[in-house]
């Protein structure tokens, strides 16, 4: 049996790790245009990445080409990415709540993993109207899968420390 401040210890580092790894992934959306262009020199149609994946070095490279496009003509369009920064960093601090009081604030915690379950049919359903390749997707699905365990592993410590208390 696991003592009650050991409990609430994974309790905080799990919800510290998801919230920085929520507001890590939103930021990453501000330097989208510098982001891509890297990966694209990194991985894209002209790298080693064309060796082995090639249609992985073709979707970075068309990825990368609108982008730079669209952003150059229109840089309105990035207001659009800033503000799914934002979204992300507003999502990452209703886990203080939880960080506070876990028990009384799990419903933070279902929430997040009911966020995390609809990540897959949104990726599936937008994917296919899109245009996104599948393995895209799966990668963009993904993020669903990860966000999900450290929830529910916090959810099961919870009521756990719900019984103690």
């Amino acid at each position: 049996m696991t003592n009650k401040s050991a409990l609430q210890r994974r309790i905080r580092f799990l919800l510290l790790f998801f919230a920085f790894a929520l507001t890590v992934s939103g930021l990453t959306a501000i330097p989208l245009r510098w982001e891509l262009d890297l990966l694209d020199q990194w991985f894209g149609v002209n790298s080693f990445m064309s060796q082995i994946w090639p249609s992985m070095a073709e979707w970075i490279s068309r990825v990368n080409n609108s982008v730079q496009n669209g952003y150059g003509q229109y840089p309105l369009l990035a207001y659009g990415t800033d503000w799914l920064a934002f979204e992300h960093v507003v999502i990452a601090v209703a886990f203080i709540g939880p960080l506070r009081d876990p028990v009384k604030n799990i419903w933070v915690i279902e929430f997040g993993m009911v966020a995390c379950i609809l990540i897959i049919p949104w990726a599936l359903i937008f994917g296919v109207v899109r245009d996104i390749p599948l393995f895209w997707t799966l990668i963009d699905m993904s993020f669903g899968i990860f966000g999900f365990i450290p929830l529910w592993l916090v959810r099961k410590d919870i009521l756990r420390l719900q019984t103690m208390t």
